[in-house]
């Protein structure tokens, strides 16, 4: 694997794509919209080229994709969006790998598998999805799966980690570096998983560089299972952080969405956050090897150091 294209490159999981990449010598084509963003996290790594387009248009995919033999999917757009774009933008990345003969490596969540089943799930779990976003979730991988295309589906719990703006626990995060009154989503006391993100690079590389690993789906799992509480408690110990920190209830973003679209959409993922699914990552280390797995304490306090550096 000498030449690869990530999509969603200034996202919080691209972004580690890229930098795992990078430290592997691998070069890289970093997409996405915005030439500022993706100038300011990548300008200064020789391996990265930098091109800016539109996930909409299969022709800005096409370009970006000339001579790569890989193509990283960890582009997103806003939970609002998902019922009308999700599998056009999906098609569009299936047919620019199809037409550069590359492999597609996909980031997907675990929307898909619906419900807990009470424990760790593996890839072998039905994906019995009851909400809107996991049909449509099931809908994409049917897309990448009934394509001709060697690919690999990698499903993580909730992300975390530096440049990982766009999640759920970096709400808590941005509050707490600011030393603001801080909230955290969901009840503080369900132990709940998570994954630092350049874990997960680390381990989709890997993934990626393995021939059998394409036609398969992977579930990586975080650190094990934390409790809000925890999370809690740690930052206060990196951070001094004294203030106390609330909760968001379901009833209180039920109610954010009488006025915002997309926290209309927020609302059915909440189960989550009360009937945890948490992964089985048995597979990966039978086959690939073992987990990378950075401590909560450790890529909390990377994840704080990065923030504070933005500042």
């Amino acid at each position: 694997m000498k030449k690869v294209l990530v999509l969603g490159a200034s996202g919080g999981m691209g972004y580690s794509i890229v930098k795992e990449l990078c430290e592997r010598g691998i070069a890289v084509i970093a997409f996405a919209r915005t030439k500022e963003k993706l100038e300011k996290l990548f300008g200064a790594e020789p391996n990265v080229t930098i091109i800016t387009g539109d996930i909409f248009r299969v022709e800005d995919l096409q370009a970006a994709a000339r001579g790569v033999e890989v193509i990283f999917q960890a582009a997103n757009i806003p939970y609002a969006d998902w019922e009308g774009k999700l599998a056009a933008f999906m098609t569009n990345i299936v047919h620019a790998a199809k037409e550069q003969s590359a492999k597609l490596v996909i980031v997907d969540n675990i929307y898909a598998y619906g419900r807990s089943p009470g424990k760790k799930v593996d890839e072998a779990a039905p994906k019995q999805p009851h909400t809107k976003k996991g049909k449509l979730r099931l809908q994409v991988e049917t897309i990448v799966k009934e394509s001709s295309v060697p690919a690999l589906i990698a499903h993580f719990p909730d992300f975390y980690g530096p440049n990982a703006e766009s999640t759920i626990l970096n709400y808590t995060l941005q509050s707490i570096v600011q030393n603001k009154k801080a909230s955290f989503v969901g009840n503080q006391k369900i132990a709940r998983e998570f994954i630092f993100t350049p874990d997960g690079a680390k381990a989709i590389v890997n993934l990626a560089l393995r021939e059998e690993a394409y036609g398969q789906n992977w579930n990586i799992p975080g650190a094990g299972v934390i409790t809000g509480e925890e999370i809690v408690q740690m930052l206060r110990g990196i951070t001094k952080y004294d203030k106390r920190v609330s909760t968001i209830t379901k009833g209180m973003i039920q109610f954010l969405g009488l006025f915002n679209a997309n926290m209309r959409e927020v609302v059915e993922m909440l189960y989550l956050t009360e009937e945890p699914v948490v992964l089985s990552g048995e597979k990966y280390e039978r086959i690939i090897g073992k987990l990378p797995r950075t401590s909560y304490e450790e890529g909390l306090r990377q994840t704080i150091a990065y923030m504070k550096a933005q500042q």
